[in-house]
Parts: structure tokens; C-alpha cells; sequence
């Protein structure tokens, strides 16, 4: 047991060190905040507009180049976003500083055309039928139909698109996620526009070995610039699977 126990531990510590290798020898990682956005969403009691602005100031002025701030849904569904146009308006637009918004439908790209300060968007989709018809009501192929017209919406407006996939490595409601299902939905992004896809563990229950046969199979349709990753640590791996990632070659996070 207490051999177990402390297995997690040592790997964490393995994998500190195998960043700091990597650090020492000034590789170049792009980090995506998206605190803002996903951070804050589910959040029971409303943070005022002001505070959202504050927050998202402090993380630009940090030297964050990337920050999404914002979710254009209906606000039936995520209150916590029903300012997002104020918010959107109200922060400090840092030149060389991108503010990305969530648009999941139409109706949201509809919203975000009204506003000018929005120069790029997020679209996403699921790598599960389980998990995407729970997230929004319909299938993966359906929801792909969607974001292909939100992302040509956008292009056409002169608006970049990324892409985000989620539960890449396992489901809540499916279990383990086919690698293959994941390729192919990312190659799906890639294709209505997306710049660079991020590959989101929703759940946390990736593993070193699980990541490793994800990104391989994910690789063999775009290179590794392409894309970038998403970790939680639901159970202590998110570092080590940020290791993985970096040694396949991917250098967004």
C-alpha cells in the first residue's frame, strides 16, 4: 500500500524534473489561459463583470499572449456568461495579446458578428456520442455540421477559428475513448478551418501510456504544430502528461 501510495508522488516529481530539462534548455511552450472562460463558468454565485475585467487584465499584463475570456451561449443554460459582451468591451486589449470567445452554435456566432472587439473564437465538439449529446444535445456528426457553418461564419468575417476536442482519453458516460474517434474528429477541425486543435483530457484520467497512444494516433493526420493539449489533475498526472506531450512534440498548453 504504501508502495502504491507514493507512486503517484515520484512520478509527479519524474516529471517536474523532465520540465525543468526541458525549461533549462529554453524551448519555446505557448500556454492558452482559459481561467476566464472555463474557469469561472460553472461557478455557483455571479462574478461581477467588473472582476471577470480585472482578472483578465492581470493575465494579459502577466505577459500571457493567449486568454479567452468569454462564452457566447445562452445564458439560460451558463449564467455566469450572460455579460460576456460587456466583458468583452470593457478589458484592456494588450496589442499582441488575443482574447479568443466559446461559441458553440449559430446563435452565438450571431452575437459575436455584432461585436468588433472579437477577432478570434473557440469552437468544440466531443470525441464521445455519450458525452456530446449530453453537452449539446446532439450527435457527433450533427454537432460537427454545426461548427462547420460557425467556422465558416467566422472565417468569412475575418475571425480566427480553434478547435477543441474534448474527453479525448475517456468519458464519463462511454468510458475509454477510442485514440482513432480522436484523430479523426481533430482532422474534422482541421478541415472547416481550425488553426490548431486542443485535445482536452475532461476528465483527468489520462496516463503517460494513454496520452502516448492518443497523440500517435492523432499525429498521423497533422503535425505536431497543429495542436495542443489540455490536462487535469483529477488524479495526479496532468504533469506527466504534459511531459509526454512535449516529447511527441507538441508545445502548446
Amino acid at each position: 500500500m504504501l508502495l502504491r501510495s507514493l507512486r503517484p508522488q515520484a512520478s509527479r516529481i519524474s516529471s517536474v524534473r523532465g520540465l525543468q530539462s526541458h525549461l533549462a534548455n529554453r524551448e519555446f511552450f505557448k500556454v492558452v489561459e482559459v481561467g476566464p472562460r472555463d474557469g469561472l463558468q460553472n461557478e455557483k454565485n455571479f462574478v461581477p463583470t467588473e472582476q471577470k475585467v480585472e482578472l483578465i487584465n492581470r493575465l494579459s499584463s502577466s505577459g500571457l499572449k493567449v486568454v479567452e475570456c468569454a462564452s457566447y451561449v445562452s445564458p439560460k443554460w451558463v449564467p455566469q456568461m450572460k455579460d460576456n459582451d460587456e466583458v468583452v468591451n470593457s478589458i484592456n486589449h494588450v496589442p499582441g495579446t488575443s482574447y479568443p470567445v466559446l461559441v458553440p452554435n449559430m446563435a452565438g456566432m450571431k452575437n459575436v458578428l455584432k461585436n468588433k472587439n472579437v477577432k478570434e473564437i473557440a469552437v468544440f465538439a466531443a470525441a464521445s456520442e455519450g458525452f456530446s449529446k449530453k453537452n449539446t444535445n446532439c450527435s457527433m456528426e450533427e454537432s460537427l455540421k454545426r461548427l462547420a457553418d460557425v467556422a465558416a461564419e467566422a472565417l468569412q468575417n475575418g475571425i480566427k477559428v480553434r478547435g477543441y476536442t474534448s474527453v479525448v482519453i475517456g468519458c464519463p458516460y462511454d468510458g475509454k475513448t477510442n485514440p482513432a474517434k480522436v484523430a479523426a474528429l481533430s482532422e474534422a477541425l482541421l478541415s472547416m478551418g481550425c488553426y490548431e486543435v486542443s485535445l482536452g483530457d475532461t476528465i483527468g484520467v489520462g496516463s503517460a501510456a494513454s496520452v502516448s497512444k492518443m497523440l500517435n494516433e492523432v499525429l498521423r493526420v497533422a503535425p505536431a504544430e497543429k495542436f495542443a493539449v489540455h490536462f487535469h489533475d483529477t488524479y495526479g498526472q496532468a504533469l506527466s502528461n504534459v511531459l509526454v506531450s512535449i516529447e511527441k512534440g507538441i508545445r502548446r498548453r
